[in-house]
């Protein structure tokens, strides 16, 4: 049993933001799987710990950009390609949400609390994703791409567009990530951020920059998506403490202090 930890909320929470891949359904590894080994073909050699670092939580457009520069030349046989192949790994091996996650989405509908996806994935890719796993339906009229703002992650704007699409202020919402530069854009709209250190994340262990600074909010220990809705319904009933079975959660009081480079070990982290 992991100690009590404080989860603390200026504000109160009306919606609840999700990134898609690797929050909500378990096909992260399958899409950098796919990366890695076209990219290979391609002439770049690059490890799967790598492609999470450089793409994980990017739009299309921003990887097949840095691809292009990297190789020296243009590809556009790359992103035909590229999806296609996911798109058949998607029907052969995807079927499973993040573990946990359907109970935590029902206890987030108790507490009354809007949710929607946030994702920097094609609309496409979202439905062949969300309706493998069975959360489609219940996300339908909700779902937002990168593809429908000017600048994806981490810029704003697809944050931006979910609030404001669900009617409610940036202050109001808090968004849940499994990459750096998904909490970068929730921090510059405005919203706090939830980083889920899960899946793919963990596997690569990438809590730290280039340079030795706090990259994602959450190190090489998961936190099981139950933490979220239960640290949720604690401070929507009024009480300041979540409690996890196993795993380990923390709050930071500001977003100062994440930037500080401070990090835990085996954290879940609010900023």
């Amino acid at each position: 049993m992991a100690e009590p930890v404080e989860l603390s909320y200026p504000d109160p929470i009306e919606l609840v933001i999700f990134d898609c891949d690797g929050v909500l359904v378990d096909s992260e590894w399958l899409a950098v799987r796919t990366e890695a080994q076209l990219l290979g073909e391609l002439g770049w050699e690059i490890s799967e710990a790598e492609v999470v670092e450089r793409f994980v939580g990017r739009s299309d457009d921003h990887m097949l950009a840095v691809i292009e520069q990297h190789l020296g030349r243009d590809v556009p046989e790359f992103m035909p390609t590229y999806r296609e192949r996911l798109f058949a790994a998607f029907d052969r091996e995807l079927r499973a949400a993040v573990e946990g996650i359907v109970e935590a989405l029902d206890r987030i509908d108790r507490l009354g609390l809007a949710t929607c996806v946030a994702s920097s994935g094609t609309h496409a890719k979202m439905d062949a994703t969300l309706g493998a796993t069975g959360l489609l339906e219940r996300f339908d009229g909700r779902i937002f791409s990168a593809t429908q703002v000017a600048n994806g992650k981490p810029a704003p704007d697809l944050f931006l567009l979910a609030a404001a699409s669900m009617g409610v202020e940036n202050r109001h919402c808090v968004v849940v990530e499994d990459s750096y530069f998904g909490v970068e854009a929730a921090r510059s709209a405005g919203m706090r951020s939830v980083g889920y250190a899960g899946g793919i994340t963990r596997s690569v262990s990438p809590g730290r920059t280039r340079n030795g600074g706090n990259r994602r909010h959450g190190g090489p220990v998961p936190c099981t998506v139950e933490a979220l809705a239960t640290g949720l319904m604690s401070e929507v009933r009024g009480s300041p403490t979540i409690r996890t079975h196993g795993q380990t959660t923390e709050a930071d009081r500001d977003s100062r202090a994440a930037r500080s480079g401070h990090r835990r070990r085996g954290v879940f982290r609010r900023s």
